[in-house]
């Protein structure tokens, strides 16, 4: 179980998030976006406000804080920015693995540099052959003396430039039945001999986040980087990682939603047609009524999800479901508030399309909706197995 926040810790955090969005994010938001630009500027700041520690446990340095106040800052970083929330996703997914599962001396060395950001972490689990099927990976860790040799590529790792620790997925038993045994979790840190980045992925939306190939030729990993220092382990420690992972894309997809129904309100209060605003057209009404009504559904799935987590309890089900619902609610907000907008929605001149290409990430991303439902559906049977 969390710790749960205090309600008035928690409104001072989100408060001192939003400052942050609407000072130093949302003013080069669309420019970096549309360059590519990563943002480094916003790391020290990131930093100071303890974001790289959001759910590393105080004792190593971090905030602690639960998974419900993770949620909200995850919303309100997306409103502004997405991508910016993209910088620490994957990097809590490496610290829960590590706090969770981690050997007291992984935990000792690794979460307090995690805490300030001197380390800034990622997750290397998918590959060209194995995206959403992870038991099917090809990358293999070899023991040799007290270290493992690596081999294998991964592919569309956020961070994977300006990330230097990776949860890195590798089988140690490639002939283990079920595969899933044969599977390890490594902390990757980096530089390291035999591991360089290949080519970063031009993407439609997520910009200014650096998504890139990883290549590991003979890589060396020190034994006692083996998370848990027991082999086998790996699958279920990532899995566990990714629920926490569905939590924060589900929180991203609420933050994007939200800030493509800000634009469409505001928008169609200043827009006028036949001689009147359109949003006194009982279209227009009728289409902000059903964003925000789903809007406001998303997040409080989003916060009972997170809410299991905080008890201690089982949350796979409500993870997945607010994730699926979540992320496909966002895309059709972000269509309706561009047909809100028209013409002028479908230009980079305003926000609106950014949040329309942003929007796939969260269908697509730390599982698709596909194996959400999938997920969803097993859960379900099992709770009402007869």
């Amino acid at each position: 179980m969390v710790n749960r926040t205090p309600d008035d810790v928690q409104n001072q955090i989100v408060s001192l998030v939003k400052d942050f969005v609407k000072k130093d994010i949302s003013p080069i938001a669309d420019t970096y976006d549309n360059e590519d630009i990563y943002p480094h500027e916003l790391i020290p700041k990131m930093q100071e406000m303890g974001l790289f520690g959001i759910n590393i446990p105080q004792e190593f340095g971090g905030l602690g804080l639960d998974f419900t106040t993770f949620a909200k800052i995850f919303e309100e970083l997306s409103k502004g920015w997405m991508s910016v929330s993209g910088i620490i996703g994957t990097h809590h997914i490496l610290g829960h693995i590590v706090a969770q599962y981690g050997t007291q001396e992984q935990k000792e060395r690794i979460l307090p540099k995690m805490a300030t950001g001197e380390i800034r972490g990622g997750l290397a689990l998918t590959e060209p052959e194995a995206g959403s099927d992870a038991q099917n990976i090809s990358t293999v860790a070899i023991k040799d003396g007290e270290e493992y040799v690596v081999n294998g590529r991964k592919m569309f790792i956020s961070n994977g430039a300006n990330g230097n620790a990776f949860a890195l997925m590798a089988k140690t038993d490639p002939l283990s039945e079920p595969a899933h045994r044969g599977i390890s979790c490594f902390i990757l840190e980096t530089p390291t001999p035999g591991f360089k980045v290949g080519q970063h992925l031009d993407k439609l939306g997520y910009r200014g986040l650096d998504t890139c190939e990883l290549l590991f030729d003979d890589c060396r990993i020190p034994e006692n980087n083996l998370v848990g220092g027991i082999e086998g382990n790996g699958f279920k420690q990532v899995m566990d990682g990714l629920e926490t992972g569905r939590l924060n894309v589900a929180a991203r997809a609420v933050g994007v939603a939200q800030a493509a129904l800000d634009a469409a309100l505001k928008y169609s209060q200043t827009r006028k047609t036949f001689g009147k605003l359109i949003s006194q057209h009982q279209a227009i009404q009728l289409k902000l009524a059903d964003m925000a009504a789903k809007v406001h559904a998303s997040r409080l799935m989003v916060y009972d999800a997170a809410g299991k987590k905080d008890n201690g309890q089982r949350n796979d089900l409500e993870a997945a479901m607010a994730k699926l619902f979540a992320s496909e609610v966002c895309g059709e907000v972000a269509m309706e508030a561009m047909r809100i907008h028209g013409g002028v929605g479908y230009t980079k001149d305003l926000s609106v399309e950014r949040y329309y290409r942003d929007a796939p990430l969260m269908i697509i991303g730390e599982g698709t909706n596909e194996i959400m439902k999938l997920v969803i559906a097993r859960r379900l049977l099992e709770q009402n197995k007869i």
